[in-house]
């Protein structure tokens, strides 16, 4: 195809895009063009930026990697489990009904959504935990481990995608423990990011054997419904009624609270309760151990820029569960007693 040609129909699909974003898109969503990237690249003939993002991400070693990491329950032995990858699926899926109920810019959503956990180390938050205890006590200056800072080094530095600005900023502040992003297509992912696991941790709850239905606290699920599912229903039509009212990502006065007392819950009873703790003991020392060994022996790093530190923190956050338990099985067990 000529230059010419190419050129033409990228000038078709950018067009269309254009009209049609200013025809059905809320005057608050962000447009996809022009395209906002740290190094400027020739825009794509059949995909809009935030579509060029979405399959940089999908195509990604890090993405492929998400399903071999742990949500919740570490190591299940049943098929229904979350992973780290069916957890970003379902972020993104209810995600993408938000913006688009909201007309907001969906491929924007979709982006932010798919590359939210890309940083996220093996083992959850207790493997997130781990690591950054690790890097406290071993460098002091390093400033410790947060997947979401690490989410966005996986597309900046390890894996250098060149995304938009309006995607690394959404990825980046996807966590409630940063301020929000800009873009209400963000604010949207860092919203359901929580619904999603919330309710999704309730069944897995109750799947492993760690709940029952009856013990969950009876005010919220009458708010908010009996299963997950009604759960999630509710808080996506309250999300997008409030939402729609406020012109941000809000919600109602009574599904606001009703959402944070399951959240209280599940760190009193799941997240934080006696098993989990054990198995908290259990992660720190394969992470630790592994942590340790890497920063002693740096020769064994694969090649990589930057400090000692940050190389280790790479290294092990990139690891799949069960790659993490290999290196530490290797390390620890005598070899005549590995298989």
């Amino acid at each position: 195809m000529s230059s010419a040609i190419v050129r033409a129909v990228t000038a078709t699909i950018a067009e269309r895009q254009q009209a049609f974003e200013d025809a059905f898109l809320s005057p608050l969503a962000v447009r996809s063009y022009p395209a906002r990237r740290a190094v400027p690249e020739e825009d794509s003939p059949v995909r809009t930026p935030f579509q060029r993002d979405r399959d940089r991400i999908v195509h990604s070693k890090a993405f492929r990697r998400l399903k071999h990491k742990t949500q919740v329950f570490v190591a299940p032995e049943g098929d229904h489990y979350r992973t780290r990858m069916t957890h970003t699926l379902e972020v993104t899926q209810v995600s993408r009904t938000v913006a688009r109920a909201l007309g907001l810019n969906e491929d924007l959503t979709e982006a932010i959504g798919l590359g939210h956990d890309l940083g996220h180390p093996p083992f959850g938050h207790i493997g997130e935990e781990a690591l950054d205890r690790c890097l406290r006590e071993r460098f002091p200056d390093h400033g410790g481990f947060r997947h979401f800072e690490q989410s966005l080094r996986v597309v900046e530095v390890l894996e250098p995608m060149n995304l938009t600005e309006p995607v690394r900023e959404g990825i980046l502040r996807h966590s409630s423990r940063i301020d929000p992003p800009a873009s209400l297509e963000g604010r949207i992912v860092r919203l359901v990011d929580r619904i999603a696991y919330i309710n999704h941790d309730i069944d897995d709850a109750v799947r492993a054997g760690v709940l029952r239905p009856e013990d969950l606290p009876p005010e919220p699920i009458a708010i908010l419904g009996p299963t997950g599912s009604k759960r999630i229903d509710t808080l996506v039509r309250d999300l997008v009624e409030h939402s729609g009212a406020a012109g941000d990502i809000v919600q109602g006065p009574q599904a606001g609270p009703a959402m944070d007392v399951l959240r209280r819950f599940m760190f009193e009873r799941v997240y934080l309760a006696p098993p989990a703790r054990d198995e908290h003991a259990r992660i720190e020392r394969v992470i630790g151990t592994l942590f340790h060994h890497y920063a002693d022996h740096p020769e064994l790093l694969p090649p990589g820029d930057g400090t000692l530190a940050q190389r280790v923190t790479d290294w092990i956050a990139g690891m799949t569960d069960r790659y993490c338990l290999r290196a530490f099985r290797d390390l620890a067990v005598p070899r005549a007693f590995a298989s």
